[in-house]
């Protein structure tokens, strides 16, 4: 079955692409790298050529998920696999993967969440470090999706791309890591009454940069949403604010990581708010509020 590499980058709509690649860059930390033919903004927290695009949209929210596999073979593999169980799974054209700075890249839309998953096993990467600015941010974490068929999502996402159980809250969130990736979770799926993002993560390397960034949100009037506070499921602290379109981000400082082999079987909490929140934050109801996902155009016949 399919091996990753990790969760290789998001893609985001945005109203207005200058104003999100000022938050991104100038309040959150991120590095810009350069603009596309079509005004999408390419952002990176790691070596890799991006790990955030951000796409001009009447509608923000999710565009599209990329994972990066951890072989040439491995992305043929899952293609070959996902084409015989009968999935639509389309290449995606030299000139896209040009633009991405990707080699082969094939793209299926989640049937539940209706999510567009993207696949590839090579990007362009930076001869220079990523240099941390407002924050020590260390990669891109994880993305949560809500859905009223998250149920099915979890099991498709089990059955067919070979992603693992961390952790589940009984009936509210299943965590997920894409196998052998050792993090806690690249990618949680809760109910929801439509299909929707929940939030993206950024993991950052030192604890102060939760308190710095609850700090500087303040005095720059962006709202937090909700911490900072710490998830018993994967024991990382979190502080969860909003971009300028209402989007969720979270801050987190430390993951539990899991083994290849003999992992710790998961856990089933009970659905209960000190499941998500050992030190007991009040949620602001604009957490999550806002994050459509894009849905592919049907194809003509």
């Amino acid at each position: 079955m399919a091996r990753y590499r990790k969760l290789g980058y998001v893609a985001l709509n945005v109203t207005d692409v200058a104003r999100a690649r000022a938050f991104y860059v100038d309040t959150i930390g991120l590095q810009f790298v350069g603009e596309g033919a079509d005004g999408e903004v390419f952002l990176r927290c790691s070596v890799d050529h991006h790990n955030m695009v951000l796409y001009p949209s009447s509608d923000p929210g999710l565009k599209r998920i990329g994972w990066e596999m951890e072989s040439d073979q491995e992305l043929e593999d899952l293609v070959a696999y996902l084409r015989g169980q009968g999935f639509p799974v389309e290449e995606v054209s030299p000139e896209e993967r040009r633009a991405l700075r990707q080699g082969p890249t094939f793209r299926m839309v989640e049937p539940n969440t209706t999510a567009t998953f993207e696949f590839y096993s090579v990007m362009d990467q930076f001869a220079v470090d990523f240099q941390p600015t407002q924050a020590k941010i260390m990669g891109l974490g994880h993305i949560v999706l809500k859905s009223p068929a998250w149920q099915g999502a979890v099991d498709f996402v089990l059955k067919h791309l070979n992603f693992r159980v961390s952790d589940v809250i009984n009936e509210r969130v299943v965590f997920m890591r894409c196998f052998p990736n050792p993090y806690h979770h690249s990618l949680a799926i809760a109910p929801g009454p439509a299909n929707t993002l929940h939030h993206v993560n950024l993991m950052v390397s030192e604890i102060d940069d939760i308190g710095r960034g609850m700090a500087r949100f303040k005095k720059q009037q962006i709202p937090v949403v909700h911490g900072p506070g710490r998830h018993p499921p994967s024991d990382s602290i979190f502080l969860y604010f909003l971009d300028p379109d209402g989007l969720t981000v979270e801050y987190s400082f430390g993951m539990e990581e899991f083994s290849e082999t003999a992992p710790r079987k998961h856990r089933v909490l009970e659905n209960h708010q000190d499941s998500f929140d050992y030190w007991g934050c009040e949620i602001d109801p604009r957490k999550s509020a806002v994050g459509s996902i894009e849905r592919q155009p049907e194809k003509a016949t």
